[in-house]
């Protein structure tokens, strides 16, 4: 059974740093590409980011690079630092992948709270 777990959220001030990470077990997703997403209170579910197997980087537009993606294929995992965190960032961050005939994403994430 695949399973990707978030962690690495919590409470910071707005400016402060926060980085996320995300675990798959049961299956080995470095020829998969994998994404963030966030889901904040009464929104839709947004995509953040996105990571090909090469490594290639995609954004959304809205974050004007205050985050950053990586993997570790090694590790099979997933980072996303997040910097100049506004309130606007509120939500909840899961994770995904996407390795064509199947796609994953993470059951539980990981809050991510930003206070004035």
């Amino acid at each position: 059974q695949v399973q990707l777990v978030e962690s690495g959220g919590g409470s910071v001030q707005a400016g402060g740093s926060l980085k996320l990470s995300c675990a798959a077990s049961g299956r080995n997703l470095s020829t998969c590409s994998m994404a963030w997403y966030r889901q904040g209170p009464e929104k839709e579910r947004e995509l953040l980011a996105s990571i090909e197997a090469s490594g290639f980087a995609k954004y959304a537009d809205f974050l004007k690079g205050r985050f950053t993606i990586s993997r570790d294929n090694a590790e099979n995992t997933m980072s996303l630092q997040m910097n100049s965190l506004e309130t606007d960032d509120t939500a909840l961050y899961f994770c995904a992948a996407d390795c064509g005939w199947d796609t994953y994403i993470g059951r539980q994430g990981t809050q991510v709270t930003v206070s004035s």
